[in-house]
């Protein structure tokens, strides 16, 4: 198999101009509102480019996911780099309230694309995962978290508050949630 050629910087900035729109349109929560050409419009690129990188419209969904899983998780190695290991966790928690909030239509949009195909998902869950993980076991080497917990735990709590995302006072209780969530992590002292 042989590696794919990097794209042309007028190619990447296309690239990049569609996942921008189509980040805008989840979030607005228009996705099904609109036909798959009308993306290219919305993002000022030809329709052949459009298809060129995006066969289909899960394709651009699959892409859009993708982006969002990597800053994520760029996020998270971010605040383990300069925070301590604790707060690197707290912080990246609530961050993930946050990106769940300002997301919403995101989520479910790939809720409904993929409602029969949940392993479209997978690899993107296994990476957050895993960062997760990772900020996890760096607060129980610093001490501040409880060492018989696991990332899948934390994440469990991460889902059911998107889950959750419907109830009228959602942000109040995702909040609450998060501070229950890592005032049960914390080391007994």
């Amino acid at each position: 198999m042989t590696a794919e050629k990097p794209l042309r910087a007028d190619a990447q900035r296309k690239r990049q101009a569609l996942l921008a729109k189509a980040r805008e349109v989840f979030d607005a929560g228009e996705f099904f509102d609109l036909r798959f050409d009308d993306f290219a419009g919305l993002a000022g690129v030809g329709t052949g480019t459009l298809y060129r990188h995006f066969p289909t419209r899960e394709a651009l969904a699959e892409a859009v996911y993708h982006g969002e899983v990597a800053a994520l998780c760029d996020r998270a190695g971010q605040l383990q780099a300069t925070l301590p290991a604790g707060e690197a966790l707290a912080t990246f928690l609530r961050d993930m309230v946050d990106h769940i909030a300002a997301h919403q239509g995101l989520a479910r949009t790939l809720a409904t694309l993929w409602a029969d195909r949940s392993g479209a998902l997978a690899e993107g869950s296994r990476a957050l995962e895993e960062a997760v993980g990772d900020l996890v076991a760096a607060a129980v080497r610093e001490g501040t978290v409880r060492d018989d917990v696991d990332a899948g735990a934390v994440m469990m709590a991460l889902h059911g508050i998107g889950a959750a995302h419907d109830r009228p006072a959602w942000r109040a209780e995702a909040d609450g949630v998060i501070t229950l969530v890592l005032d049960g992590l914390r080391r007994p002292l």
